[in-house]
């Protein structure tokens, strides 16, 4: 097999593919940093213009896209807190109030080194370990699912810092929007009031920019006159190659990030969103600072962008290995593999080793280049658009959205469905309600429901189904730590707290 992974090596090089990796990368990075579009739509746009070509050269164009957008959502992120792309969320909690404190162009390049670390971990990952590592997917059946999708909730509502409370309703607002649509197994209508734009729910893209958009555009508008040197003057754009000596204190966070976003790609449906949730609450809960987290750590930003681009090549193995995509960018790139008579699963590699190992080769230079292309472009390019007037600016974003959300669909209901989730978010905002739970909320709320209810269905009723084996043992002992955890370690540093100053 490893004969093959070299022998595939100089297809790559040749000129058309190793092109079409470039053009991919720059336009992934466009796309990612356009807030309402998504690599999924760039790349299911591209799929049926790529007939004609060389199968190579279409998966390179899809492999750089998907490198490149995943980079491209922190670059809004960091500068508008817009998150370019859903897995950029969590890239808001410190790239933002970095740029507020004059240090947006740092942050881009903690983002794109970030980037390009976790995305060349998890393209090794998909070359190396694919066949041994698509056996442990077996093990996770509906009920294992499910019990990830509820320790992911838990991690997001009991770990990122505020008020748990606060932090439960905000999740369970997400999840009650997450079953608006048809019943995925009865088909019945479920919240739609009628309404038959509802029926395959609400798109993820349309919460995401009304509630991550709408409110710093407000806040954006409302005064306008402010001067704003420190994120206008003092952008901190400095040559990434002076930088990159400063970051090499990340070294464990992009460590521990890159596993945790590699094993989230391998488990079908998680998604890099998830990754980059889990490894923000992991890298702040081993800081030995976390009071810091949230008011502008540069660690932050690299724990949320390593770990959701190390979600991108690892989604693809258990596509490749046994046709189940990791999450919808893979499964519209399994559609890809289609078009040009690539059948996934175990024969591929044997049938076609050229192209798959090709493919494999076209995920690692992708990642590579973050940092040549999205580097430059990212410190020298958008980092100046905090210099532009606050009514321009708000206005540009505003048209972008409005462009973003009427192309999903191209029909104004999803315009009023955005704009209302506008208003909830704004509200949320002044409320000090987190929105990250919504967003994750409406990630895992679906795909929790459909595993629980399959899983229960397998156990004809019986609730015990989701207590019989090991790995859903460990899930719920997990869970379980995530939400006594913070409460035990608070009274006991209280306590601690107490008797020193007793003393």
């Amino acid at each position: 097999m490893y004969s093959d992974l070299l022998h595939s090596l100089p297809n790559v090089l040749a000129f058309a593919n190793f092109a079409a990796v470039v053009i991919g990368v720059l336009a992934g990075i466009i796309v990612g940093a356009m807030p309402g579009l998504s690599a999924t739509m760039a790349i299911s746009v591209l799929v049926p213009f790529t007939f004609g070509l060389d199968p190579l050269v279409a998966l390179g164009l899809m492999a750089g896209i998907y490198n490149g957008a995943m980079y491209g959502g922190a670059i809004p992120a960091v500068l508008l807190r817009i998150p370019g792309t859903p897995a950029a969320v969590a890239t808001t909690f410190d790239g933002y109030p970095m740029a507020q404190k004059g240090q947006g162009g740092f942050a881009l390049q903690v983002a794109v080194v970030s980037s390009a670390i976790g995305g060349i971990a998890s393209a090794f990952a998909l070359m190396l370990l694919a066949p041994p590592l698509s056996k442990v997917t077996l093990l996770f059946g509906p009920s294992e699912v499910f019990w990830v999708a509820v320790f992911g909730l838990c991690s997001i509502i009991f770990l990122l810092g505020g008020s748990p409370v606060k932090g439960l309703i905000s999740a369970c607002f997400g999840v009650f929007v997450s079953v608006i649509g048809s019943d995925p197994i009865l088909g019945t209508d479920r919240y739609t009031f009628g309404q038959l734009e509802l029926l395959d729910g609400i798109s993820i893209v349309i919460l995401l920019v009304g509630l991550y958009a709408l409110p710093p555009v407000i806040d954006l508008l409302e005064q306008p006159l402010k001067a704003d040197t420190s994120t206008s003057d003092h952008l901190g754009t400095e040559p990434i190659w002076r930088t990159l000596p400063r970051m090499f204190r990340f070294w464990k966070t992009w460590l521990r990030s890159a596993i945790i976003g590699i094993w989230i790609g391998i488990l079908p449906g998680a998604g890099g969103s998830m990754a980059a949730f889990m490894s923000y609450n992991e890298a702040r809960r081993a800081s030995k600072t976390p009071e810091t987290w949230g008011n502008g750590e540069p660690e932050g930003v690299a724990a949320s962008e390593t770990a959701n681009n190390a979600d991108t090549a690892s989604a693809l193995i258990p596509a490749l290995t046994l046709g189940i995509p990791g999450t919808a960018v893979a499964a519209v790139m399994l559609g890809g593999l289609l078009v040009h008579g690539l059948q996934p699963g175990p024969m591929l590699f044997r049938d076609n080793p050229d192209v798959v190992f090709g493919f494999m080769w076209q995920f690692l230079f992708g990642a590579i280049l973050l940092v040549f292309l999205g580097g430059s472009l990212a410190t020298n390019s958008f980092a100046k658009l905090l210099k532009l007037p606050r009514p321009l600016l708000g206005s540009v974003i505003i048209v972008l959205m409005l462009i973003g959300v009427y192309s999903i669909h191209g029909r104004m209901f999803d315009v009023y469905l955005m704009l209302g989730f506008g208003a909830i978010g704004y509200v949320m905002d002044k409320l000090k309600y987190p929105l990250p739970p919504v967003v994750l909320g409406l990630i895992l709320g679906s795909f929790a429901e459909e595993n629980l209810r399959l899983a229960l269905r397998i156990g004809r009723g019986d609730w015990t189904v989701l207590f019989q084996n090991l790995t859903s043992q460990i899930l719920v002992v997990l869970t379980l730590g995530v939400i006594v955890g913070p409460v035990i370690k608070r009274r006991f540093f209280d306590r601690r707290k107490e008797g020193g100053a007793e003393s």
